[in-house]
């Protein structure tokens, strides 16, 4: 469900572009010093977005420099560190862990279990350090679960469950811009179920697997009825970003807000009326 949540990058300029990948490397290889190799295969760019926010709001001390990975053996890529790239990392792997047990769960995946024990070999130690975090994402990965058995067909019921959950993730420590952040992450929670649910109907239609759409009665993709979902929550989110007092690396997480996240919604479209 997660990916959705990247930049534009070809309206980034390419000092920007280096900007965001080095939070994107740190995060990188903090997962790797924090939670070991194998774990960096649940990477993804919402977890740098998510830091480059952190970061921005509270301004942190940042080491820096480049290195060479097993991605990348040649070519050394720039990486920043500090206290919200390692957050961004433990929250990074609690995600996937937690994720590939509800696909055990649901679908019992030999790889799902595969990965929830690559995943699983550190949580007892992110869990101590963050346990309002990881209760959350385990209380509400448990309950959309359970939604989705009942073939809910409310997306408002679904798309709140992950909306709490990435409330909660949004929040690294409860101070004063804690509320701001915990309703800015409720919407973004909101808005990417619903686009993941957007963009997997067709397939999920197909497949015979749950989709808020079409336990609610749709029997076609309606994009236009699914933008107007879609622009108004994210204009929520938006609304409370702007209250927050972010300068720095300000346009990249504009970017990101305002143009990376339409991304996935607007080739899916444009595949859709193809198709037709």
């Amino acid at each position: 469900m997660f990916g959705y949540v990247n930049v534009n990058w070809k309206e980034l300029p390419e000092d920007r572009k280096n900007r965001f990948g080095s939070v994107y490397c740190g995060v990188c290889r903090r997962i790797r010093e924090q939670s070991g190799q194998l774990s960096r295969l649940g990477l993804r760019y919402d977890i740098a977005f998510l830091s480059t926010l952190l970061m921005s709001l509270y301004e942190p001390e940042e080491e820096s420099g480049p290195n060479a990975c097993a991605l990348h053996p040649i070519s050394k890529r720039p990486w920043v560190d500090n206290e919200f790239v390692r957050y961004g990392a433990d929250m990074n792997v609690a995600l996937a862990y937690y994720n590939c047990l509800d696909d055990w769960k649901d679908d019992r995946r030999r790889s799902a279990k595969a990965m929830a024990g690559v995943f699983g070999k550190n949580m007892s130690r992110i869990e101590k350090d963050y346990p309002r975090q990881c209760a959350a994402i385990a209380r509400c990965i448990e309950k959309l679960s359970q939604l989705e058995q009942e073939n809910c067909p409310n997306p408002d019921e679904t798309a709140n469950c992950f909306g709490e959950l990435m409330a909660e993730l949004l929040v690294c420590q409860e101070d004063f811009w804690a509320p701001t952040l915990r309703e800015m992450g409720f919407h973004l929670g909101r808005f990417i179920y619903l686009l993941d649910a957007a963009v997997d109907f067709t397939k999920d239609k197909k497949h015979g697997k749950y989709n808020p759409y079409i336990a609610m009665g749709m029997e076609a993709p309606d994009w236009a009825r699914w933008e107007d979902y879609l622009v108004l929550t994210m204009a929520r989110c938006t609304a409370c970003y702007e209250r927050l007092p972010l300068v720095q690396d300000k346009d990249i997480l504009d970017n990101a807000l305002y143009s990376g996240v339409w991304i996935h919604c607007k080739g899916k479209k444009k595949e859709e009326e193809v198709r037709k």
